[in-house]
């Protein structure tokens, strides 16, 4: 680290959980950050002002002012723009050291898999079950670890895959029979509800990609924001799982 660095960085370094290794360890990572919504804003900010080393963002969607009351990673002056764009001049303004890569489309199939590949760990900030688990598939593949948010109304959750052998899976959580996605644009949602999950989902990045503390993995943080009350469940991996099970 340049002495630039060490002053950017200092308050976290002076952490005895992450240090100047673990200021090595992120500032060397590459996080795949897919949806720059509710979620991937604050996750995207954070993780870019902690100092990892390289962003990639995943979004095909375009700003709307409709995204504006939650979505604080975009502006009025942004509308119309793509939200990758959008999200890489509000990345850069944060920390240019950054190194951002921007794909404007939908990872699907070998596409996905490969950026999956390539990342030391996911970020899943997607609204939709189709997508979370093709996420999760690709994450078990490689393994690459997982951190999972979701946040709809006043409610919202966050869990981490680690992609180790007998450690449960996105899937092991929701089987795809029976899972209805519901949006925000039907039900609403509160916008520091986003805000709130999507600064845990950086934390546990944070905290993998240092190699420190003890994160939600096989744990489900569960908020409701309404009555502000938490709740852990703890999560098993299914034996019968047709993603995970095969692992050794």
């Amino acid at each position: 680290m340049n002495d630039d660095q060490l002053l950017r960085y200092s308050r976290q370094i002076m952490l005895p959980s992450i240090g100047y290794e673990g200021q090595e360890r992120l500032l060397n990572a590459q996080v795949l950050i897919i949806g720059l919504g509710g979620l991937g804003s604050p996750v995207a900010m954070y993780l870019a002002a902690a100092g990892v080393g390289h962003l990639t963002l995943v979004d095909f969607d375009k700003v709307d002012l409709s995204n504006l009351q939650r979505q604080i990673i975009h502006n009025s002056e942004r509308i119309g723009t793509l939200k990758v764009e959008s999200a890489k001049q509000t990345l850069q303004a944060i920390n240019p050291d950054c190194q951002i890569t921007c794909i404007d489309k939908t990872l699907e199939g070998d596409a996905l898999q490969q950026a999956v590949a390539e990342a030391d760990l996911v970020i899943d900030g997607s609204d939709n079950f189709t997508t979370r688990f093709a996420i999760n598939e690709a994450c078990v593949k490689s393994p690459t670890p997982l951190v999972s948010g979701a946040a709809i109304r006043m409610e919202g959750q966050v869990s981490v895959f680690s992609g180790r052998p007998g450690a449960p899976c996105y899937h092991c959580l929701y089987g795809k029979e029976g899972a209805v996605d519901e949006t925000c644009s039907e039900n609403g949602v509160l916008a520091p509800v986003v805000g709130i999950i999507g600064s845990i989902q950086a934390t546990e990045a944070i905290k993998v990609l240092a190699s420190t503390g003890t994160t939600l993995e096989s744990r489900l943080l569960i908020l409701d924001a309404l009555h502000m009350q938490w709740r852990t469940l703890k999560l098993k991996a299914d034996p019968n799982c047709p993603v995970c099970s095969h692992r050794e």
